[in-house]
């Protein structure tokens, strides 16, 4: 008999207040405080976590990496891994990060977004990341991405050769929500994995934000998802991707070096 992985995830999904990092932390431990009596093993904030989606970066970058020890020292407190986006201050341009660190407090990813969304402008203000991000949770390997990452399926193919689990944190508007549950679904069907969507929700810096946090399983089930409103998502996860993609072995069609000369 097969034992698959498991683990349990929190997903975050807050209404941010806008460009307050401190009200945001004080949120942040709260929710964390929450999830430990669920029994939680990993919890997921937003992009841009404790600021919202903002240009302003003179209000929410940082050169010090202060966001990453705030959260790294609340996570060894409570014993609780947690994801969490924040803006680094380069020099020039920012980046986009999206951080992972375990329940000791250790980061155990830091992934750049590659694809700043110049529709809004944020290539003016932040450079694009230029390398992919792994980690394992309970054994289970898990890959990260952000937002408007979501419309280039390219990089989930590239992540899912090690991937079982890709986390998409966002602040994706709820004009455009239709897109995300779309895309959402597609991402998991066709590469097999299972996708932790954890997006913000309310009326954020001029924007409305519909919520839609969701786990959807590699035949692209919604497993769960909560809606509009602030609120934690609870689930347990199973790693059965590897037997997922034994039975249904659609990946080893792909003809990566074909594709490469089609361009």
């Amino acid at each position: 008999m097969q034992v698959f992985q498991r683990m349990r995830i929190a997903l975050a999904q807050t209404a941010i207040i806008w460009e307050d990092k401190e009200q945001n932390f004080k949120k942040a431990e709260e929710q964390i405080k929450d999830a430990v009596n669920h029994n939680t093993e990993a919890i997921f904030f937003p992009e841009m976590s404790f600021t919202g989606f903002s240009m302003n970066t003179d209000a929410t970058k940082e050169s010090g990496d202060g966001t990453v020890r705030r959260m790294q020292s609340i996570a060894g407190q409570y014993r609780m891994a947690a994801g969490f986006g924040w803006v680094r201050d380069c020099g020039g341009k920012c980046e986009n990060h999206y951080t992972v660190v375990d329940r000791s407090g250790k980061i155990i990813s830091d992934y750049v977004k590659l694809h700043p969304f110049s529709y809004s402008g944020e290539h003016l203000q932040f450079r694009g990341g230029d390398t992919l991000s792994y980690f394992s949770l309970n054994g289970i390997a898990c890959s990260t991405f952000i937002c408007y990452d979501l419309r280039f399926p390219e990089i989930f193919q590239a992540a899912s050769k090690r991937a079982h689990v890709i986390v998409v944190p966002a602040n994706w508007p709820a004009k455009r929500s239709g897109h995300w549950r779309t895309l959402l679904r597609a991402r998991a069907v066709e590469n097999q994995v299972y996708i932790l969507a954890v997006n913000c929700t309310g009326d954020i810096g001029g924007i409305r934000y519909a919520g839609d946090s969701c786990v959807i399983d590699p035949d692209g089930a919604v497993r769960s998802v909560l809606h509009d409103g602030e609120g934690m998502l609870y689930f347990e996860l199973t790693d059965d991707v590897g037997e997922i993609r034994r039975e249904f072995p659609v990946k080893r069609d792909r003809r990566e070096e074909l594709y490469k000369s089609l361009e």
